[in-house]
């Protein structure tokens, strides 16, 4: 796929989501947030927690993403674009009304500060995440998620995110088992396992 279809490609779904997120955009995010309470006490926080920031390295935290980017992945795996075991049952018992509620709940909150455990790695990372690699044709990571990790509305944020559960996003936009964006599509299958483990390293101190 080219470069153009592929900008094509995400305008298209970048404009599917708001139109999913038309209907509640003049309803508070306070009342959402407040009728997705139930939902997460029950079944999200076991995961990543009632404050979005999950314990389980495995888990990614949610507190800080922007509410249209998650409300696209609750989308990716009902639909099954986006597979994971454990999700892909529990969406299924969730009323596909509650998403925007629930992206809602978690966007505004307050996201735990990551921790870096291997400063060299961290290092290794820091130039991928700020540059690239221009010899594999990786771009450099801030160009989409922004120079600190926090994203936008189209790229999630990155910031103090767990290092397992970003090498497991990577490495599954690698391998073409996730595949919901098409550009990660591409990065993925251009990094190396170290670049992986780097630029996870580094991002969980930013």
């Amino acid at each position: 796929m080219g470069y153009a279809n592929i900008i094509l490609s995400l305008t298209c779904k970048r404009a599917r989501a708001a139109f999913l997120l038309a209907p509640f955009i003049l309803l508070p995010v306070s009342l959402l947030a407040a009728d997705a309470q139930d939902t997460v006490t029950t079944i999200c926080a076991t995961c990543h927690g009632a404050d979005g920031n999950s314990t389980d390295p495995v888990n990614p935290k949610l507190a800080g993403m922007g509410q249209e980017y998650l409300l696209r992945q609750l989308n990716a795996f009902a639909s099954g674009k986006r597979r994971d075991e454990i999700m892909s049952a529990i969406i299924a018992s969730i009323d596909s009304n509650d998403f925007p509620k629930l992206a809602a709940y978690y966007g505004p909150k307050q996201p735990s500060p990551g921790k870096v455990q291997n400063q060299q790695l961290a290092a290794k990372g820091r130039p991928l995440y700020e540059d690239g690699n221009t010899d594999s044709g990786v771009p450099a990571c801030a160009g989409c998620h922004q120079s600190d990790g926090r994203g936008n509305a189209r790229f999630p944020r990155l910031a103090g995110q767990h290092q397992a559960y970003t090498v497991k996003q990577l490495n599954d936009y690698k391998s073409g088992r996730r595949a919901t964006d098409p550009l990660m599509t591409t990065v993925g299958k251009r990094l190396t396992a170290d670049e992986i483990k780097a630029v996870a390293e580094y991002i969980a101190g930013l």
